[in-house]
């Protein structure tokens, strides 16, 4: 069932059109953007904080080689999975890539499932000061040095605002409030806190929101994994794993590979390690839900997973509210 919602006037200003495709894992965000821009001469640009990385195209489900190139993908596998892609750092590559697509007379699709991506394009980000690379480096270094649980306690001294809502093994985050501690002397939690800097000039979006039901959803995401498994997740993992990359690094967190690397180590049958990453996928499709209720507006809703037969009333809603508008 397709749920329309009305559009916000825009007083016949002059802008970018952006359609926003968000949803869940395992909706089928990634075959409606291919189909949307096949049909309208889109960019697909990714907005998944995983996809970002290369070297795991398998298991965070990013689309194939094929698919890629029927047209023009943008952000997928473009970092190696020993950087950090923040939101920030995304959002300026993914503006970037939207008025490159704008400019070329192509209709900018922006794929994804990570809403603080979503939201730091859409609304801006906390005014927060670039963190020096010595400072960075000397709080890394010290989690090295004193250990995840020692650093998280010093968190809960300075900031425990932002402490409260991590777990002391979220080495990333934890150190994330730490270096804007240092290097402000305020807390990160009171840097959230302040108000965005905004949508970028120009640009206006359009959200178009995929929400099958729980019970299609949960299905979908069992058989992805079990497909995952079977071309080659296990492999993905293996070889980094190989290599030594750091996994506390933000790549090696995606849904499932903490799991899938335990396998690899003799610590998890095969079964036992797909039965955990399938719960691992489903309880983050829940979270990606839960986040779009409380933090997105969206313009248009599917309530049901994506398929060809909704493509005429999907593009229908893009003919009347997105592309009518642009001139």
């Amino acid at each position: 069932m397709l749920q329309s919602v009305p559009s916000a006037s825009l007083e016949g200003k002059l802008y970018i059109p952006v359609l926003i495709v968000a949803g869940p894992t395992a909706s089928g965000k990634s075959a409606l953007a291919l189909a949307v821009a096949m049909a309208f001469d889109g960019v697909v640009i990714n907005a998944d904080s995983m996809q970002v990385y290369a070297n795991i195209r398998i298991l965070t489900a990013r689309p194939d080689p094929a698919d890629e190139a029927r047209v023009p993908h943008r952000l997928y596998g473009v970092l190696p999975v020993t950087e950090v892609c923040s939101a920030a750092r995304w959002r300026d590559m993914a503006i970037s890539q939207i008025k490159d697509a704008h400019g070329a007379g192509k209709l900018p699709v922006v794929c994804g499932g990570t809403g603080l991506y979503l939201r730091a394009l859409m609304q801006g980000l906390s005014p927060i000061p670039e963190i020096p690379k010595d400072i960075r480096r000397e709080v890394r270094l010290a989690q090295e040095r004193d250990g995840a649980a020692a650093q998280f306690v010093r968190l809960e001294d300075c900031d425990p605002v932002t402490a409260a809502r991590l777990a002391p093994g979220d080495r990333q985050r934890v150190a994330r409030a730490l270096e804007v501690f240092d290097a402000t002397g305020r807390p990160f939690s009171e840097w959230l806190a302040m108000p965005l800097e905004g949508p970028p000039p120009g640009m206006s979006f359009q959200i178009l929101l995929l929400a099958p039901p729980r019970e299609v959803l949960y299905a979908a995401c069992d058989e992805r994994l079990y497909e995952m498994v079977r071309v080659g997740a296990l492999e993905e993992v293996e070889a980094l794993r190989q290599e030594g990359v750091d996994p506390t690094l933000p790549a090696m967190r995606a849904v499932g590979m903490p799991i899938f690397l335990q396998h690899q180590a003799g610590e998890l049958g095969l079964e036992e390690a797909i039965d955990l990453a399938q719960l691992a996928t489903r309880r983050y499709a829940k979270r990606q839900m839960t986040w779009f209720r409380n933090h997105i507006i969206p313009n248009y809703v599917v309530n049901e997973q994506y398929s060809e037969k909704l493509d005429s009333e999907i593009f229908s809603f893009i003919r009347q509210n997105l592309l009518t508008q642009a001139n």
